[in-house]
């Protein structure tokens, strides 16, 4: 069979990996304000959306035909040892009664393990979407290990200790924490202390439930430990700030929080359903793990850690318990090709170290571990099959990038070389290998962004024309935009959909008004998000969709910070963050000087604005600085958090300022306020 989107993609190509159509960072609304990542999906205003195509239908056949649907392991796995159940429709609400996860809307998934996928949804994407949903306490290792699934996009792992619980990676919200704490944990398991909550890495997901958990009295009073990996605060609140209003708003699209819940709609997030809406914390480490080889034992409970940065994290680490010879991935051999760059914007990932580790894994505790547990999906038991497991993730990752650079090394650009990349039979038809969440194909560009940057050392891609103004003039080389659309309604219907996407794109941001071009790239994006393997490509393709044919649907605007992540904040992160609100144009020409100085934590900066950059020093004054600052970091943060501003602070006496206030006025106006909802499918 050949595709019918224009690339030609035989049976064999896909059984080798062709699949290219295939949080974390979340955001925090601001108090009393809902998030749009978090928010409820919004209606499609009447706008129903289209049935697949012809073309589509034979797409997804090459999935059905393709891929072992007879092979079931993957759901008798996800339901080993269940212990209990939040009771069904699962609804977790807040203190308000707002739903803050909701599996209720997912129920037309069925619970079948058959391939009963709609023409709608890409097959091997509506089997992950049904082990997504597969929910409860599950027992792992007998009287040692369990995992809580299916109630946020991550898991929640609890380990018995000698007198009560180490619980790893507490999900996003406090309310999915505390729900499953209270309602299944203390019942199912017993009411004993939590000791320790470890953070495998320093995505949202793995740390933003904590509160639900343990209270800062607690560990302030060492009755509980707060474990995390080498540089985790840095890396856990940067990358919330610098990168958070766009990422956020990426984030959007990514998770397919702005879509109805169906086969028409979103489905999976690919690692689990989707984020839950939440109260985000943060409580701050208090132990670490900063090497390979390192043992820490929680009340009499050993882990041995194998440190793993820059791979699925900047910060990460894995460990292996000794006791129930159960070895923790973190999210580095996860139930699907992760992302090596993830498509709501972040550092890219490194594959080639991401491989190297989960060999260090096998190498170290290979022939002890009896069962594989990570952040996301679910457990794999046997030594056999565990082994097999680690060894396929270690290969996916290291052929990726392996493959990427001899080709690169042989001349081949970044969409060349993601266009023909194919990956192994072995590897293609694996269960676990297949583009849920990263694919072959935006990986393999990102291993070559990793290496050489964006620029693929072709002269006409070095210095090329803004979407604006190249639309434009593709339009007009083309005879104008009814030709362009005349033509490409011929393609569409030849189910040539990347190509239509790439000419009538151009229609769109030369003329953002032109409704037919837009309707037709809406509907050109629904079939490719019907075919996407990928949650986060389809969830990406069917907002674009919906955007295109509705505009842009503004919700309360979110912050890009909880309380607590703006608390961890180092003062220099603040100072940086402000270099990126500095708006270069009306900074020309200025000089301002200021001063800080915080009193509590006896920091002293002076910060200054020059040639359009912000710059500081560290532990010094100003004698000439034209305003200086008195406060308290306290008091700084609910000028951050918006709670309070410093006009208000000196009029109250929480701040002192001399010097020049109006040169504090000139600075606060230099800078820009970030609107959340801007445009992404139109200019």
């Amino acid at each position: 069979m050949t595709s019918s989107n224009g690339s030609g993609i035989s049976r064999a190509d896909f059984l080798r990996g062709v699949a290219s159509a295939g949080l974390a960072v979340t955001f925090v609304a601001k108090p009393g304000q809902a998030s749009a990542q978090d928010a409820p999906p919004v209606p499609q205003s009447g706008i129903k959306p289209k049935p697949a195509t012809q073309a589509t239908l034979e797409y997804n056949a090459m999935y059905r035909n393709g891929l072992p649907f007879d092979d079931v392991q993957d759901f008798v796995d996800s339901r080993k040892g269940l212990l209990a159940a939040l009771p069904d429709p699962v609804i977790i609400k807040n203190a308000d009664g707002a739903a803050v996860w909701d599996l209720s809307v997912y129920q037309f998934l069925g619970n079948s393990e058959t391939d009963d996928a709609p023409d709608t949804v890409n097959p091997s994407l509506w089997r992950m979407a049904k082990l997504n949903m597969i929910h409860g306490l599950f027992e792992v290792v007998a009287d040692g290990v369990y995992q809580a699934r299916g109630y946020d996009l991550s898991v929640m792992s609890i380990l018995k200790t000698d007198t009560g619980y180490l619980v790893i990676d507490p999900l996003v919200s406090s309310e999915t924490a505390a729900a499953v704490w209270k309602e299944l944990v203390i019942p199912k398991l017993g009411d004993k202390p939590i000791v320790a909550v470890l953070y495998t890495h320093s995505h949202v997901d793995h740390y933003g439930g904590v509160r639900g958990l343990v209270n800062q009295a607690d560990i302030d009073a060492g009755k509980v430990k707060i474990i995390a990996p080498a540089d985790f605060t840095e890396a856990a609140v940067g990358e919330n700030i610098i990168a958070g209003n766009a990422m956020s708003r990426r984030a959007s699209y990514m998770y397919g929080n702005l879509l109805s819940r169906g086969a028409q709609g979103q489905v999976d997030g690919g690692l689990g359903k989707s984020t839950s809406s939440g109260e985000i914390g943060l409580a701050l480490p208090t132990d670490w793990a900063t090497e390979t080889g390192q043992k820490i034992v929680i009340d009499g409970l050993e882990l041995q850690v194998l440190m793993a940065p820059n791979s699925e994290a900047p910060s990460e680490f894995m460990f292996y318990i000794p006791k129930y010879k159960a070895f923790c991935a973190a999210e580095d051999a996860c139930h699907t090709l992760h992302n090596l760059y993830t498509l709501r914007g972040a550092k890219v990932r490194d594959g080639l170290l991401w491989s190297k580790y989960l060999q260090q894994a096998l190498d170290m505790f290979g022939g002890e571990m009896e069962v594989l547990f990570a952040s996301h999906h679910w457990p794999t038991w046997g030594n056999e099959r565990v082994v097999t497991h680690i060894k396929k993730q270690r290969d996916l990752f290291r052929y990726l990038h392996d493959q990427v650079m001899r080709m690169a090394n042989s001349g081949m650009t970044p969409k060349e070389i993601g266009e023909v990349i194919r990956l192994p039979e072995e590897l293609a038809t694996t269960w676990a290998c297949r583009s849920y969440y990263g694919t072959v194909y935006h990986d393999a560009v990102a291993q070559y962004n990793l290496r050489l940057g964006f620029f693929d050392g072709v002269p006409s891609n070095l210095h090329q024309l803004p979407p604006t103004e190249a639309g434009r003039r593709y339009v007009d080389f083309m005879g104008g935009a009814d030709n362009v659309l005349r033509q490409a309604k011929v393609s569409f219907d030849k189910g040539d959909y990347r190509w239509v996407a790439e000419v009538v794109n151009h229609v769109v941001f030369a003329d953002a008004n032109n409704v037919a071009a837009k309707q037709l790239l809406a509907d050109t994006y629904e079939q490719l998000g019907y075919q996407a393997e990928s949650g986060p490509w389809r969830n990406f393709y069917l907002t674009g969709a919906r955007e295109l044919r509705e505009g842009v649907t503004e919700l309360p605007t979110p912050n890009t910070a909880s309380p607590d992540t703006i608390k961890a904040m180092p003062l220099e992160m603040f100072f940086d963050f402000l270099g990126v609100r500095l708006n270069g144009d009306r900074a020309a020409g200025k000089i301002i000087t200021i001063n800080m100085e915080l009193t509590d934590t006896k920091e002293k900066y002076a910060v200054g604005v020059e040639n359009s950059a912000i710059h500081y020093s560290k532990d010094k004054s100003d004698p000439n600085a034209d305003v200086s600052i008195v406060t308290t970091r306290a008091d700084l943060n609910d000028v951050m958090l918006g709670i309070s501003t410093m006009e208000k602070q000196v009029v109250e006496g929480k701040a002192k300022l001399t010097g020049d206030p109006k040169k504090l006025s000139e600075f606060v106006g230099l800078l820009d306020n970030f609107e959340f909802w801007f445009n992404i499918v139109t200019a």
